[in-house]
């Protein structure tokens, strides 16, 4: 394991503590009935790697078609998108690395689950869009940090748009156990939704 200690040792100001400049009441919630109770030991960056590992998993279970726990599983992995954050925030564990790793872990949740169920089963256009915005937002992310040398938070509209992408997920999973085409055309808006706060996310702040 000597190249991540080489390559923290080369990046060591991505790995460096921040304060929390802001602390949202969603994450004193979160701390009060779920983070308190979590190991010193458990740093947000840990909780998305976590949520790396487990996306193949649950892209299998929903590919084999366990359509029932595969929606279970999906919205615990992509809870973590929430956990990670509110304990960075509350311990005041913010790291540029964590501001790379999260919104990455992000994508790649919400990325195989487009490649697996919107091409499938929602209008194809929107994998489309949706893809080619999480490419271009880890593009910008790229270049901030190897041009400008820095790394910024995600925004309000980048969290509604990973909400909306979420919910949209999870509505073509309940669609897929119970056989609605309801659920499907819900997904279709909540996911359209989803794009329009991804192009504001893009242009107020470029994550």
């Amino acid at each position: 394991m000597s190249f991540i200690k080489d390559f923290k040792e080369r990046n060591a100001d991505l790995f460096e503590y921040l304060p929390a400049t802001e602390v949202h009441p969603h994450d004193h919630f979160l701390n009060m009935i779920i983070l308190r109770f979590f190991p010193k030991s458990l740093t947000p960056n840990k909780i998305s790697i976590f949520r790396i590992l487990a996306t193949p998993f649950v892209f299998m279970l929903i590919f084999l078609g366990y359509y029932n726990i595969g929606v279970i599983c999906f919205v615990l992995v992509a809870f973590t998108d929430a956990l990670d954050g509110s304990l960075a925030r509350t311990q005041d564990k913010i790291t540029k690395f964590g501001m790379l790793l999260d919104p990455l872990a992000d994508k790649l949740l919400i990325g195989s689950m487009v490649l697996l169920l919107v091409f499938k089963y929602l209008e194809f256009w929107l994998g489309i869009v949706v893809l080619g915005m999480e490419i271009i937002f880890i593009s910008t992310a790229y270049v901030y940090r190897v041009k400008f040398k820095t790394v910024r938070m995600a925004n309000l509209w980048g969290k509604i748009k990973m909400f909306l992408q979420v919910l949209a997920i999870c509505s073509v999973l309940i669609a897929l156990v119970f056989e609605n085409q309801t659920f499907l055309n819900m997904a279709n808006v909540i996911l359209g939704l989803s794009v329009g706060f991804a192009l504001v996310s893009l242009f107020r702040h470029g994550i």
